[in-house]
């Protein structure tokens, strides 16, 4: 009976209602989609690099080596020998290495050099390899593969040359124009640092820096660094791909292994080392400790949400609280009838969670119509891997506050009017 009245006391006054309906509805919107895209975004942060079980590079935080190796930001570590690398390759536990050169740069996007185990290997999101979308891997010293951002912000396509820059500057500064690239292939999407990498391989690292050095600058301040070779270079790429081109050191490697089980053993070894100061992190407890960092965003994120939740279910109390005026001819009919105060105060309450229910059907509907459509999306260029199954355990607490929240508000509108009926009692 209370039900079957609520909706027909709420259908008559529709207009007011369907404005209440769509603030609450999108109120509900924001605050489930911070909630669960804070939480899927943490955890696609974390899979930024996945399947990897180590990263190695020179004793320095952990921090910094994740954000070096990984996405390509930060001071630049110093390098590690290539003995001491071939050496932890050949370990039994270990089944695949990447190497990592970083330290040149093209028009402020990173290069890195590596090696063919890096498209076979590397991992990012729920473990997806990376893929390309036009063209090949690398396969002599001269080849450069792009990531997506990179081709499609500098315009590149396929057989284009390009000139690397020694050190992470802008274009024109120490460039090594002796030994020009050619475009082969250009990757998928990632929404990763991979996106805005230049991958060439380990060959053409030392191939560009091979007797190649960066002389003082000039008194001009404004006049381009030159660079000289102590022995003549050679202009012919075919002659330096052919020549043995084994780098003396990389910047870091990743490192995957036959069981995870021999995580904190190698890695022990490596941080102990004795021939060189190595460092060996974990890229899951690296990744969590770099998202405390946003914790302070984050929190502030859910007190607006709640906050922005809160004053559309205010406004609702509102809404309710002013309808009472409007409706004194039908509760006046009701006390006629013989209602109780107390059913009077249930009808609102009823009135206000049928309000509350259907927000949150169309906020959580809309939510996840949004989520499946915008997933491709979201995960090419953002790097952000959303489910669109929004029912967890944390969204089923925030629903079940809401409808508290809800009563606890419909109550000011709901004890007024029990209260008026009680004193004409």
């Amino acid at each position: 009976m209370i039900f079957r009245l609520s909706t027909k006391s709420l259908w008559h006054r529709k207009g007011s209602v369907i404005m209440t309906l769509v603030a609450t509805s999108l109120s509900i919107f924001v605050m489930l989609g911070v909630e669960h895209l804070r939480v899927q975004a943490k955890a696609s942060f974390s899979q930024t690099i996945s399947g990897t079980d180590l990263i190695v590079g020179a004793r320095t935080s952990q921090v910094n080596l994740l954000l070096y190796a990984v996405f390509r930001i930060g001071s630049p570590t110093n390098n590690i020998g290539w003995d001491s690398y071939q050496h932890f390759k050949q370990r039994p536990e270990v089944a695949w290495t990447i190497p990592l050169s970083l330290g040149d740069s093209h028009r402020n996007y990173r290069v890195l050099g590596t090696d063919e185990s890096y498209f076979t290997h590397y991992r990012y999101g729920k473990r997806q390899p990376l893929s390309l979308n036009q063209g090949r891997i690398f396969h002599t010293a001269f080849d450069v593969v792009l990531g997506a951002e990179v081709a499609q912000t500098l315009q590149y396509q396929l057989g284009d040359q390009l000139i690397l820059s020694h050190g992470i500057a802008s274009s024109g500064f120490a460039d090594h124009d002796e030994h020009p690239f050619e475009v082969v292939g250009i990757l998928e999407p990632t929404g990763t640092a991979v996106d805005q990498t230049l991958h060439v391989s380990l060959a053409g690292i030392e191939a560009i820096h091979r007797n190649w050095q960066v002389t003082s600058l000039p008194s001009d301040s404004n006049a381009k660094p030159t660079h000289m070779a102590s022995e003549p270079v050679t202009d012919h790429a075919n002659d330096l791909n052919n020549a043995e081109l084994t780098p003396s050191s990389i910047t870091a490697f990743l490192v995957g292994l036959k069981s995870p089980m021999h995580s904190f053993r190698l890695q022990r070894d490596i941080n102990d080392y004795p021939y060189e100061p190595l460092l060996a992190i974990l890229p899951g407890v690296s990744l969590s400790e770099l998202w405390q960092i946003t914790g302070t965003l984050e929190t502030s994120l859910k007190v607006i949400s709640v906050l922005v939740l809160f004053a559309a279910f205010m406004g609702m109390s509102a809404m309710l609280l002013a309808s009472l005026r409007e409706r004194r001819q039908e509760i006046h009919l009701l006390r006629i009838m013989g209602a109780p105060p107390v059913w009077l105060f249930l009808l609102i309450q009823m009135e206000a969670l049928l309000i509350a229910v259907c927000s949150l059907v169309l906020g959580a509907g809309g939510l996840i119509l949004g989520l499946t459509l915008l997933s491709d999306t979201l995960s090419k260029h953002f790097g952000l891997f959303i489910d669109s199954n929004l029912f967890t355990t944390r969204i089923w607490m925030h629903m079940g506050w809401v409808l508290l929240m809800t009563a606890v508000l419909a109550a000011i509108p709901s004890l007024n009017l029990y209260l008026k009926a009680r004193l004409k009692r």
